[in-house]
This record gives C-alpha cells, sequence and structure tokens, in this order.
C-alpha cells in the first residue's frame, strides 16, 4: 500500500512543476491572458462548467436534477453514450472476424489483403462519408468510432489467435482433442492477453475518435463544446474540456487495467 500511495505521489510530481510554471508565466504576463489563460482562471471556468446555472440557487433543484443539469455533466454524458455504443459494434464485428482469421488460413488468406489496405485508413477520413450515408448526429458519429475500435481488436486477435505456442496444440492433439475443442480450450483462452490488449487499445481509440466526430456531426459533447468555445474564442473553457477529456480518458484507462488484471489473474505474473 505504501509503495502504491508512493507511485501515485511520485506521479504527480511532473504536472505539479508544470503547473507551477504555467502559472509563473501567465502571472508575469509573459503570454496574452487570451491565448495562454492561467490556471486559476481554468479552475473558475471549468467549475462554472461543471456546475449547473441554478448552482447559486440549489433549493429550487431536485437533488437528481442537481446532479445531472450541469453543461459537463451533460456533455460527459453525450460523449460516454457514442463511445460505448460505437466501441460494442466494433467490438462486436471485430472479435468473431478475428477469431475466424487467426484461427483459419484460408480465411486469413482471403480477408487480410482487404483489411491491410483499410486499415491505415484514419477514422477522420472517413468523416464525409459518414456525413452523406447517415446525415448528422449520433449515427455518423457512432460509425466512426465504431472503425476505431474495430481495427485494434480485430488485429490484437488475429496476432492473438495465431501466436498460440505450438507445444499446447500439440499437446491437446495429441491427447485427442477435436476442432472444437482445441479452438475453446486451447487457442481462445491463450488469446485472450492479446485480445484484452486490443479491448484497451480500442477503447482509447473510440475515445479519442468521439471527440473528432462531436466537432463535425453533433451538437453536444465534450468536442462539440471545445469547438463551441474555439468560435467565441473562450481560451480557458478550451482547457477546461481538455482537461475533461484528460481525466476522463485516464479514468477509463485505469478501469479497463483493472478489468485486465482481473479477467488475467490466472495468467502468469498476474496471480498476485
Amino acid at each position: 500500500m505504501k509503495l502504491k500511495w508512493r507511485e501515485m505521489g511520485a506521479g504527480l510530481i511532473v504536472p505539479v512543476i508544470l503547473i507551477a510554471i504555467w502559472q509563473l508565466v501567465t502571472s508575469n504576463e509573459w503570454v496574452n491572458p487570451q491565448v495562454l489563460p492561467s490556471p486559476l482562471a481554468v479552475v473558475r471556468k471549468w467549475m462554472e462548467y461543471a456546475l449547473p446555472q441554478e448552482a447559486y440557487d440549489p433549493a429550487s433543484m431536485s437533488r437528481l436534477s442537481w446532479m445531472f443539469s450541469g453543461e459537463l455533466v451533460r456533455d460527459t454524458i453525450g460523449s460516454m453514450y457514442r463511445v460505448l455504443v460505437g466501441f460494442v459494434v466494433g467490438t462486436g464485428l471485430a472479435l468473431p472476424l478475428g477469431l475466424a482469421m487467426g484461427s483459419s488460413q484460408r480465411v486469413y488468406a482471403w480477408l487480410n489483403p482487404l483489411v491491410q489496405v483499410l486499415r491505415p485508413i484514419p477514422p477522420i477520413a472517413y468523416i464525409p462519408l459518414s456525413i452523406l450515408w447517415f446525415g448528422l448526429g449520433n449515427p455518423p458519429a457512432i460509425f466512426l468510432i465504431s472503425i476505431g475500435a474495430f481495427f485494434p481488436v480485430l488485429m490484437n486477435t488475429i496476432a492473438g489467435v495465431r501466436h498460440v505456442d505450438g507445444i499446447y496444440i500439440r499437446a491437446a492433439r495429441n491427447l485427442g482433442a477435436g476442432q472444437g475443442t482445441l479452438f475453446l480450450r486451447v487457442m481462445l483462452p491463450a488469446a485472450v492477453p492479446y485480445i484484452l490488449s486490443g479491448v484497451r487499445i480500442g477503447i482509447g481509440t473510440a475515445f479519442i475518435v468521439v471527440i473528432v466526430s462531436e466537432m463535425i456531426a453533433v451538437n453536444n459533447g465534450l468536442g462539440f463544446r471545445i469547438l463551441e468555445a474555439r468560435e467565441y474564442f473562450w481560451s480557458d473553457k478550451i482547457i477546461a474540456g481538455m482537461i475533461s477529456i484528460g481525466l476522463l480518458g485516464l479514468a477509463i484507462d485505469l478501469a479497463m487495467n483493472k478489468l485486465n488484471n482481473y479477467l488475467l489473474r490466472w495468467h502468469r505474473g498476474l496471480e498476485n
């Protein structure tokens, strides 16, 4: 426990130093405050962004409306909804396809050229097509997020299945395991660490894509709010939105890391 707290404290050293330098630069007016506001100005704007407009009269609001009426809360809920739906769609398509390509050389030979052509195309390049196909709103954003999540999960799943140690496969065959049993009891469990790594990368990519898609196709969410702040030259709100995105991304990554460690507690090196 002490070691864990020590590691967390060490991780705060660099951010604290950077914030101190930032405050020094802005307090001495070495930079135009419209271009780079002070940390205190960003904190004040973040509080305005997070709290509801009725914050000065909380007695007039119910507890539930108080919790969910802040602009930041609404934007976060909108962004997370798109991330989760797009991630589920992308992963739901990538997993069976990756398992099929990894376990069958014939399927791999058929589909790998197409996958390698499409994989380098960034999701952002699909924005014009997504708007033409789906219009504006959530559907094009979910489409882009699905693409962003699809390829990391697909490639890691293929790699996991194809890189199963041959000793395990030969041992299972010597014990009389059929092809179905070999896949379900040997290849799939051995590929789980790769698959979970792909899922972690995929949800991180989905979160990046949602910010870009919200700047183009929707009228709410964290990405939309940053673009709106740019239009009005609210640099403090831009930075406040960026910090919100960073904190939310950190929370997602920590949650995925905890889930991976829990699901892989049987894996060598993670027993403790």
